[in-house]
């Protein structure tokens, strides 16, 4: 199993230290336009195998996707943040001509990979995917619900003070602050409701608190987080090396599910060899109805600065 993930800062090199550590994968590709940069973190990474307990090897590259054929599976981390003075638009103008010339170049050598995109804007970049290759749309997985949800159980068991393996707990709809959509009515300590443990306001203030998970690490400090999702990406390889068909949810091209068409959204999906499995839908009440169709307008406000 050969997994390249592009991208060598702080998440992608999280990424490839996750998967490598997890020890399912025989080889990880970390590459990087900066010269040398790749390569001098996969040294890193490799001198902790011994300590760490992992066989996978991980190489380094410089620009150059002849490295890349045939992998299995492909991680986009590419992309610049925003920085002062940018206007929204340039932004994505600028991950989106990244995002664009990565994946093509990667499907290029690896004509039957499976693409997960971390590029933000995370939902539109996996939009850009879609309209911009011809992969098959069980193949192309958007990550960020997968990480929300994380920081959503991280979120719920503080508030129990519980550990965090008794709560699980999923957030859809769209990776940005204003368009994520917990579930907190469905979420549970070992099934049983956590509105049993919890009052309203609590639950309301684990909601808000999640939705501004990435926005309060960029604040603490002073950059993205890179620990979970780092994780989080690791999981979804996982899921898909070895067939695990787990559900998480990611941001995933619907065609009538959800009441919505042409546009990825986070979405309960199952997860196994051959990528997005089974797209699940969930029953939702008329509030989280409402919140979807705000997410999606979101969504399709970024979408369309393409």
């Amino acid at each position: 199993m050969k997994i390249t993930v592009v991208g060598a800062g702080a998440v992608g090199a999280s990424c490839a230290e996750y998967i490598a550590i997890k020890n399912f994968a025989s080889e990880v590709v970390l590459l990087d336009i900066k010269e040398g940069f790749a390569e001098g973190k996969a040294m890193d990474l490799m001198q902790t195998a011994s300590l760490n307990g992992f066989d996978t090897k991980i190489k380094g590259v410089t620009n150059d996707y002849s490295k890349t054929a045939n992998s299995d599976i492909c991680v986009i981390t590419s992309g610049i943040p925003r920085k002062p003075g940018m206007t929204r638009e340039e932004l994505i103008g600028i991950n989106a001509g990244i995002v664009k010339t990565v994946s093509s170049s990667l499907i290029q050598h690896s004509p039957n990979t499976i693409i997960i995109v971390v590029s933000n804007p995370m939902d539109t970049m996996t939009y850009l995917v879609h309209k911009s290759t011809n992969l098959p749309k069980h193949r192309i997985i958007g990550m960020g619900g997968a990480l929300d949800s994380a920081r959503f159980k991280y979120r719920l068991a503080e508030a129990l003070d519980a550990p965090i393996s008794d709560v699980d707990g999923m957030v859809i709809g769209g990776h940005s602050d204003t368009g994520m959509v917990p579930l907190t009515r469905l979420a549970t300590r070992n099934s049983v409701p956590v509105s049993k443990f919890l009052s309203n306001d609590r639950l309301n203030q684990v909601m808000e608190d999640t939705k501004v998970g990435g926005a309060t690490l960029t604040k603490l400090l002073g950059t993205s987080a890179w620990y979970a999702p780092g994780a989080a990406v690791s999981g979804l390889v996982q899921a898909i090396a070895c067939d695990q068909k787990k559900m998480f949810p990611c941001s995933v091209l619907l065609e009538g599910e959800y009441g919505m068409n042409d546009i990825c959204i986070g979405a309960p999906v199952i997860l196994g060899r051959n990528g997005i499995e089974k797209i699940v839908e969930i029953e939702l009440n008329d509030a989280e109805k409402a919140h979807m169709v705000e997410s999606a307008k979101g969504v399709r406000a970024t979408n369309d600065l393409l």
